[in-house]
């Protein structure tokens, strides 16, 4: 006959689990999937009249090899007074670090400074320091998807949708950045030294305003930079220059496939 019910429910208890647990692990993945995965930002401004910024540089580089941050040189022009003009330095650059001393309501700006992804700022040649502040930001990231793709006429960018804890209206800024580069410094305080730099930032521009919603922007390939840049980054800031958000790098430009 066909048995007791309360065997056939039994018999699909096993089974139920089975696709409950399932599902619970599709849910886990897909809520893996959904926490999004973006470089931590460090931004070190320098210069090359600076005596007490090549320590500073050299961890930068470090930071640099590490697939997790994002790590950029800003090279500043306010130690061009000490004899020797820096050859990567921007107005740009100097303009960002001064907007994070009004952001941050610090009485000056200096270098080495290091600023940990739009949040802390700590001397870029303490090693120590750094990595603490690198470590608190990691545990405490805020994250939404960004991706950079390249055709043989645009860049495009796309940013992808928030959440009430990082829903605030931010800006998009654009890099245009240097992977590699090396100096002969023949005046000022560093006279005589060769220095190597790792991802200087050549221009800096805010290119949108997201609003929590996805935006998508194409940027012309045609660029007054040239080839003084060979990496893109794009990143997304709470305001002007509070928490960064979101962050992509995109490697060679100049070569989409």
């Amino acid at each position: 006959m066909g048995g007791s019910p309360i065997v056939h429910r039994m018999r699909r208890l096993p089974r139920i689990f089975g696709l409950l647990f399932t599902a619970a692990l599709a849910l886990g993945l897909s809520g893996a999937a959904a926490g999004v995965k973006r470089p931590l930002v460090v931004e070190l401004f320098t210069s090359q009249g600076c005596d007490s910024c090549p320590p500073a540089d050299a961890l930068l580089a470090k930071l640099s090899e590490r697939k997790d941050i994002l790590a950029l040189s800003l090279p500043v022009t306010y130690w061009d007074m000490l004899g020797w003009k820096d050859t990567l330095a921007s107005e740009a650059n100097t303009r960002r670090q001064k907007a994070y001393a009004a952001a941050m309501g610090r009485g000056g700006i200096y270098t080495p400074q290091m600023i940990v992804d739009g949040a802390t700022d700590v001397v870029g040649s303490r090693e120590a320091q750094v990595e603490s502040a690198i470590a608190a930001r990691m545990a405490d990231m805020r994250s939404i998807p960004v991706s950079l793709t390249a055709t043989p006429a645009t860049i495009h960018i796309s940013v992808g949708a928030g959440t009430q804890k990082n829903g605030s209206e931010a800006t998009v800024w654009l890099f245009h950045i240097l992977g590699h580069a090396w100096v002969h410094v023949s005046a000022g305080e560093n006279q005589g030294r060769n220095l190597v730099y790792r991802n200087s930032v050549r221009d800096v521009r805010a290119i949108g305003i997201w609003k929590g919603q996805p935006l998508t922007l194409d940027l012309p390939r045609s660029d007054p930079l040239g080839s003084s840049y060979d990496l893109v980054a794009v990143v997304v800031q709470e305001g002007g220059y509070g928490r960064i958000i979101g962050a992509s790098l995109l490697d060679a430009p100049e070569n989409p496939q």
